[in-house]
């Protein structure tokens, strides 16, 4: 009785059974999770190239940002280098252009066809000699006795040729030579002139100097225009003290009038 109670309790819940499955919903099963599977891998496959496509861009920009910067530091440089060169071309044109000027008087080979002419190359004039120069480079005569009264002319006097200018001034006053030459006489010989000094100028003309108190000079002497050759006096034929002054021409004893040449020798004197 107890057992038949016990299996009548049992059988009275309906009891549960699995379906078997069938093949086609595994395989439609299958299919889904597969499905699904390649959709999640899309989506990460999407995510990972995302990222790389906003990264990408990015960083092409930086490197096109550099380069153009570079570049504008290079043209930069390039223009300070372009404009450094050619202010010191300028400098040393400048500089070669003063150094041309003052270095030569003269154009060099290498200037410029227009160039304007520089005050250095304008021609000199050569100074001609003055008549200080001329007169200081060639021999002058001079009068024997500056400043001295002449108390006879060349001529004739009492009858007889007075053959030279007679110069007075006090005794005792220098005598000096008209014209540089060589001593040939120098003494009293008497013939009249008293103590007389000769001059052989070597030039074709001989002076004579007359009635000395005494000569400074000795036959032979070298002497120069103006060198004192003797002093003042009254010997020989003579009246007071004066000197008697003769110009032989050609040879001696060939008395001139010694006024006309005097003056064509610059030496004006009253006769």
């Amino acid at each position: 009785m107890q057992n038949d109670s016990s299996r009548s309790r049992r059988s009275t819940k309906p009891a549960r059974h699995r379906r078997p499955t069938s093949t086609r919903g595994r395989v439609l099963r299958a299919v889904a999770a597969a499905v699904a599977g390649l959709a999640l891998t899309g989506v990460a496959v999407t995510a990972a190239t995302g990222d790389d496509q906003d990264a990408t861009p990015n960083g092409a920009v930086d490197i096109d940002l550099r380069a153009q910067a570079e570049a504008r530091a290079q043209a930069e440089a390039a223009a300070q280098a372009e404009a450094a060169a050619r202010a010191a071309a300028v400098a040393r044109a400048d500089r070669s252009a003063r150094e041309s000027a003052s270095s030569s008087p003269t154009p060099s080979a290498s200037a410029s066809p227009t160039a304007q002419p520089s005050a250095s190359t304008t021609p000199k004039v050569t100074a001609k000699p003055t008549a200080t120069t001329t007169t200081a480079s060639t021999p002058t005569w001079v009068i024997p006795m500056a400043d001295a009264a002449i108390t006879s002319c060349y001529g004739p006097r009492w009858g007889i040729l007075h053959a030279g200018i007679d110069f007075a001034l006090p005794a005792g006053t220098p005598v000096r030579a008209a014209f540089g030459g060589t001593v040939t006489k120098a003494g009293d010989v008497g013939d009249g002139y008293g103590i007389s000094v000769i001059i052989d100028h070597g030039n074709g003309y001989l002076t004579h100097y007359a009635h000395l108190s005494t000569a400074k000079v000795s036959v032979g002497d070298q002497v120069d225009a103006g060198d004192t050759i003797g002093l003042e006096g009254s010997t020989g034929d003579s009246t007071g003290p004066h000197l008697h002054f003769e110009v032989h021409q050609g040879q001696l004893w060939n008395q001139i009038d010694p006024a006309p040449f005097l003056r064509e020798r610059g030496i004006d004197v009253a006769c």
